[in-house]
């Protein structure tokens, strides 16, 4: 009888104990998906996005990768740059993974495939690092909030970096939301200054041979007074540079200006010879003067043997709104999450941002800059000319909220 009664006893002792919450239930992972398109000509990119992610949680979270007591567990997946893989992916890690939230992706055409998708599961999608302005314009819903920069920044800063009454400029872009939303935005900024764009030319993302639309651009810019110039927007490997500097523009006063770009294509540019090239840039490791940019460039060098780069910073500065919303918030709960990050500062390389309440774009400062060849680098240098604050550099509000 005391053998039988002590069963008893142990197994209602083991059913309470299973059925007791306990430590183990609140220490569930914060799980965040990671969505980057690892395969493709922007290999590159979302490679110095998930580093820069990485990192980012680490500094944010001070080296304990958790919040809350929860652990933070990151579920990377490469959509290919494919619109229609973007969204079957974004899907699995909303409904089958469980995830708290989705950082991506690199292309414009896959970040806006998979915007209603946020919405249908009713889950926050922080863009980065893609560009289009119809990702917080036209094709914007509230869970998304972007903290890499729009075409509307990158626009206004490079306007403000050439732009004057009585300048010319044709620009040349891939043909592609990226290109067309950022010769759009750029346009309505330089005309705002007194400048005009006199020519566009739109070429394939693959795009290999520019003979014809060089031309064009030639035929539009040659014969105009004042200071002349051919704007160019590309991502990923190749573009129009080579074919633009073969063809002699200087012989007709017209000068190339674009944005920043990633270390191997600022070698590439002084192979070609573009030192003195002006433009508006997003991030360079030696610009930004403040405690976090320092801790990303010492570590990201003593891990890697190599400085951070465009989009390293990109990759960071999103881990560092994921840590800051849901510190703030106090909860991974989606509603909560909005209510903590509309108007929400938060550190990042670049310094503060700070995303919009009306449309969830990160504000920031760009940097106007001059390309100088340095004998000991073997790159371009863009050298600081003016930081343009965040309010200089804010885009129209686009969308209808």
């Amino acid at each position: 009888m005391t053998n039988r009664w002590t069963a008893l006893l142990v197994f209602a002792i083991l059913g309470l104990t299973l059925l007791a919450p306990g430590p183990a239930a609140a220490a569930e992972p914060i799980r965040i998906g990671v969505l980057q398109g690892v395969t493709g000509p922007f290999e590159v990119y979302a490679k110095q996005m998930i580093t820069g992610f990485k990192l980012g949680l680490e500094y944010g979270t001070g080296g304990k990768n958790e919040l809350l007591g929860r652990k933070l567990e990151v579920l990377v997946e490469d959509d290919q740059l494919k619109p229609d893989v973007s969204k079957r992916l974004i899907t699995k890690l909303y409904a089958d993974d469980k995830v708290d939230l989705v950082v991506g992706t690199t292309s414009s055409a896959a970040a806006l495939a998979i915007l209603p998708v946020a919405q249908e599961y009713k889950k926050l999608l922080i863009v980065e690092p893609a560009v289009a302005d119809s990702i917080t314009g036209a094709a914007w819903n509230r869970y998304i909030f972007r903290t890499g920069r729009n075409s509307g920044q990158d626009a206004i800063a490079n306007a403000l970096a050439v732009a004057k009454p009585g300048v010319s400029i044709a620009t040349i872009a891939q043909d592609y939301a990226f290109g067309r939303d950022g010769v759009a935005a750029y346009k309505a900024a330089v005309e705002k200054t007194g400048a005009k764009v006199v020519h566009e030319e739109y070429a394939p993302v693959q795009a290999t041979d520019f003979t014809a639309p060089i031309q064009r651009i030639l035929g539009a810019l040659k014969d105009k007074p004042g200071d002349k110039y051919v704007f160019v927007i590309w991502a990923g490997k190749g573009g129009p540079f080579p074919q633009l500097v073969a063809s002699r523009l200087d012989k007709y006063g017209i000068t190339l200006t674009g944005g920043g770009n990633v270390l191997d294509v600022l070698k590439a540019m002084k192979a070609l010879g573009l030192q003195g090239m002006v433009g508006g840039l997003y991030y360079y490791y030696e610009i930004p003067k403040n405690p976090v940019n320092a801790w990303l460039v010492r570590e990201h060098q003593k891990r890697f043997g190599s400085p951070p780069d465009f989009f390293t910073a990109g990759g960071f500065a999103a881990a560092m709104a994921v840590v800051t919303g849901i510190q703030k918030a106090g909860s991974t709960d989606t509603e909560k999450l909005i209510a903590a990050m509309e108007g929400m500062e938060f550190p990042t390389p670049k310094g503060p941002m700070v995303f919009r309440t009306q449309d969830h774009q990160a504000l920031q400062a760009m940097y106007a800059f001059k390309m100088t060849a340095k004998p000991d680098v073997p790159w371009l240098v863009p050298v600081l000319t003016r930081e343009l604050s965040p309010a200089e550099t804010a885009p129209p509000i686009q969308n209808k909220r």
